[in-house]
């Protein structure tokens, strides 16, 4: 393989085309356009990318003799002394929103306040890209909902976490997470799918008003668990091509987290902003919500404590219908219908 020596100004806009990795990037030597985190996933993304790939060979020299999956070449890395140190700010100082509260409608003079929480989630969305609420459901209830989940951790029915279109030891080198897929009308998950209802409410909430999405499903639950010892994730996208994923959202579970001790945070790198980071602690009871695509790559930073997550995406339906279109998805990802015309009646 060949190493370019240049440095490329436009690394922070690369990803591996099947998973959305954003490190130790090979390039297609074909095209030299689009780019991998290995040669397994070039060539399991080979027969969307040939159609691209050839139209962008069309313009080379005639009768430029390549072999696709042998002349993968190592993208430009920043050398030691160029990297300029990212301004990294706390989470707390740009969006934090407590809505004690306003998720049980207790506003003062009685009547709902709802509205106004789908008013934050939609301005900071719309504004930012990014939005976080302290005190989703109170202690209580997340109390019982990690009660949930930690019964599903001793139970043995996580297993590690997965790359799309990827099952191999190289998977434990991108991400640390072992992680359970959850419906909802499991036994023993009672109050996960309570979280989920609430997330759904909230997403019926602002659904038309988040940018151009129209929102008709989501995926199931993906409860995830750090064990410690260093785990992390690297740097990635949650949907780099356009799979109908169009919200992250986050649900933490840590009580007493300390991110000196213990680390952990989701570190966000706004696209276009190669200077700029959210770190976000992974609190008790906080919710956070993003943009899936290109616009937010993200990572875990290494946990040295048990860190746990409930993860759930959701779907915009022309996006997710063009999505089905040309490729099936992860069997985690598997949609699943939503009413959004009225609200849950889980209690």
């Amino acid at each position: 393989m060949e190493k370019d020596s240049e440095l490329d100004p436009e690394q922070d806009k690369q990803y591996c085309e099947l998973c959305g990795k954003m490190e130790n990037l090979l390039k297609c030597g074909r095209c030299r356009n689009s780019f991998y985190c290995s040669k397994d996933h070039q060539k399991q993304d080979w027969k969307k990318h040939k159609l691209i790939c050839k139209e962008a060979d069309k313009s080379k020299v005639p009768n430029q003799s390549v072999k696709t999956s042998e002349t993968l070449r190592p993208s430009p890395q920043p050398r030691k002394d160029s990297v300029t140190p990212r301004a990294r700010i706390q989470a707390k100082e740009l969006i934090s929103t407590d809505v004690s509260g306003i998720i049980n409608n207790t506003k003062s003079n009685g009547q709902t306040n709802k509205r106004s929480l789908g008013d934050i989630v939609i301005c900071n969305m719309n504004d930012h890209g990014i939005c976080f609420l302290d005190n989703f459901l109170g202690e209580e209830t997340g109390l019982a909902i990690l009660e949930n989940v930690a019964a599903l951790h001793q139970s043995g029915r996580f297993t590690d976490g997965q790359l799309v279109g990827q099952r191999s030891d190289s998977t434990k080198d991108i991400r640390g997470d072992q992680i359970v897929w959850i419906e909802g009308n499991e036994d023993g998950c009672e109050k996960i799918s309570f979280l989920m209802s609430r997330m759904d409410d909230l997403l019926r909430l602002c659904n038309g008003r988040l940018g151009n999405y129209r929102i008709n499903g989501r995926t199931k639950a993906m409860v995830a668990c750090y064990p410690g010892e260093g785990k992390g994730y690297v740097r990635h996208v949650d949907n780099p091509n356009g799979d109908g994923r169009c919200v992250t959202c986050i649900y933490y579970l840590n009580k007493d987290w300390d991110a000196k001790a213990h680390g952990g945070l989701l570190r966000i790198i706004p696209e276009g902003k190669a200077n700029y980071a959210i770190d976000i602690e992974p609190k008790f009871d906080r919710l956070l919500l993003f943009w899936s695509d290109r616009r937010n790559p993200h990572e875990v930073q290494p946990a040295h404590a048990t860190r746990y997550a409930i993860t759930v995406w959701y779907f915009d339906g022309d996006e997710r219908a063009r999505a089905k279109e040309r490729y099936s998805t992860a069997a985690g990802e598997k949609g699943v219908k939503m009413e959004m015309n009225k609200p849950s009646d889980a209690t």
